[in-house]
């Protein structure tokens, strides 16, 4: 029986799928250099402003895979759409927000679009595309996108604070999905591949309820607002909450995930990069985008601009990642991509910001580079381990991966941050108990309290601040060298059988 023919539009369905999927990715980062001016516009605290950026990615992280299993059963194209569609209108519902509340709700609405649209996205590239050079070489192109998209939001978003207010790190999105909507109309087949069966939304509420719950009990361990009590009810009723829907998926006749696609090394592996190297992008972008605004008082375009390395690395990472694992096998690409960025991490947590030299653009080119090539790795891993007809359901597994690691990685770099930043700071004598308390829960407080203070005072306090975010950054970064070195290890443990390498590569 002869192999049937590729679609004659492939590259254009990619095109399509990878434009629809581009004001998604950009939406994870473009806030990062806003933190500074959205604290002040909307009077925010430092828990608001860490929700504000957190709930779109741990929120998609929970609907991810139900929306997978749905495009699965109703098809990509119809979901995709839907999505784009619920996207536009939430970006204008964001850009006039008028309170941190008000953001907060308008930016769920925007994960409930995202998520309808990244398991499309993957989905369809794993129906589109059969053989498995072309396979890896389209992942590699979609890397590209979702890596450089993320790289770039903060520029994007330092170019429109120069000339506008907040909220156009928002309304940007609406002309874009004027153009991807109309696209993705056109080019997307109508006819395609879908799997029978009801769509198991109780499921879905399970594990969107326990995984905030759990990451609201982490937060509020480390705010310490909270008596130890509450905390641990909370999290162990997020955890408890996770163990049920785990319970039902293994016990259900049809489950919303398939879980013995963890059966499989090379999807685990996958899935660990997806969460560590976005978790770790994700965090370090946060980071500097804050150091870079509060203690070397750049402007956001500036911190954007200071960036560049990170995105223009992260935007060739992708295809290089195609082309590398066809050539060299998956195991020795992932493994290696991931100890250099290890190493690149552990270099700037030394560095100082103020003279940086030609040093410290290489080494950040290079951590957007290796990271990127970490993040397309996982996608050959997990997309080569199923079938076509399971491409929605791995898709979301995967796009899970990224945003649960991206979620994660802004919770746990805000709260470490937060924590190390309170030991750290050296607070002025003169400042009353409730302002000391308030100004060493983040810089952005800290500037808060500097500005009700006469000038010597606040600039006192401002110095205390800017010395401990710096000793912060360097512990922060030494931290996530060592997680992603420990990544690397059990990656090259974990792909070590061959037949698990080609599986990935020769699916």
């Amino acid at each position: 029986m002869s192999a049937p023919r590729p679609d004659p539009q492939r590259w254009l369905v990619l095109l399509a799928v990878m434009l629809a999927f581009l004001p998604v990715v950009l939406d994870m980062t473009i806030l990062h250099v806003a933190v500074p001016r959205l604290t002040q516009a909307l009077n925010a605290s430092a828990t608001e402003v860490l929700w504000i950026i957190d709930i779109y990615p741990l929120l998609m992280a929970g609907l991810l895979v139900p929306m997978g299993a749905l495009s699965d059963r109703v098809g990509n194209r119809r979901i995709l759409l839907t999505g784009l569609s619920v996207f536009a209108v939430a970006s204008v519902g964001a850009a006039f927000s008028q309170d941190a509340t008000q953001l907060i709700a308008a930016r769920v609405v925007l994960a409930l679009g995202g998520a309808m649209i990244l398991p499309c996205v993957l989905g369809l590239i794993r129906k589109t595309f059969d053989d498995p050079s072309e396979r890896a070489m389209a992942l590699g192109l979609w890397g590209t996108v979702g890596a450089a998209g993320a790289a770039v939001g903060p520029l994007i978003g330092g170019a429109l604070l120069e000339h506008f207010w907040w909220g156009s790190v928002f309304l940007i999105n609406v002309p874009v999905m004027l153009i991807v909507a109309p696209a993705c109309f056109l080019l997307l087949p109508r006819a395609e591949r879908t799997t029978p069966g009801p769509w198991p939304i109780g499921q879905a509420l399970l594990l969107i309820i326990g995984l905030i719950a759990v990451v609201y009990g982490i937060k509020a361990g480390f705010g310490g607002k909270h008596p130890l009590p509450v905390i641990a009810g909370v999290t162990g009723f997020g955890a408890a909450v996770l163990a049920l829907f785990v319970r039902k998926q293994l016990h259900a006749d049809e489950p919303m995930l398939d879980l013995s696609l963890l059966s499989h090394p090379a999807i685990v592996a996958g899935l660990l990069m997806a969460l560590v190297a976005s978790g770790a992008l994700a965090g370090v972008e946060l980071t500097l985008a804050q150091e870079l605004q509060y203690v070397l008082a750049k402007t956001p375009l500036q911190a954007g601009l200071f960036m560049i390395p990170i995105m223009a690395a992260a935007g060739v990472g992708g295809p290089i990642a195609g082309w590398l694992s066809n050539r060299f096998g998956l195991r020795r690409v992932a493994s290696l991509s991931l100890a250099i960025a290890a190493f690149t991490l552990f270099f700037l947590a030394r560095q100082d910001f103020h003279d940086p030299g030609p040093h410290v653009p290489l080494a950040l080119a290079m951590l957007g580079l290796t990271l990127s090539i970490g993040l397309t790795a996982s996608s050959i891993a997990i997309m080569g381990a199923v079938e076509a007809e399971n491409g929605g359901a791995a898709g979301s597994l995967e796009a899970t991966g990224y945003e649960l690691g991206t979620g994660l990685g802004i919770t746990f770099f805000g709260v470490f941050m937060a924590s190390t930043f309170s030991r750290a700071i050296q607070l002025p004598a003169t400042l009353s108990p409730e302002l000391a308390a308030k100004a060493a829960r983040s810089i952005g407080d800290t500037y808060l309290v500097a500005a009700g203070l006469p000038d010597d005072h606040g600039a006192a306090l401002i110095l205390a601040g800017k010395t401990a975010f710096r000793q912060t950054h360097t512990d922060l970064l030494t931290l996530a060298a060592a997680v992603i070195m420990a990544l690397a290890v059990v990656v090259f443990i974990a792909l070590s059988d061959p037949r698990h390498t080609r599986r990935a590569t020769d699916h």
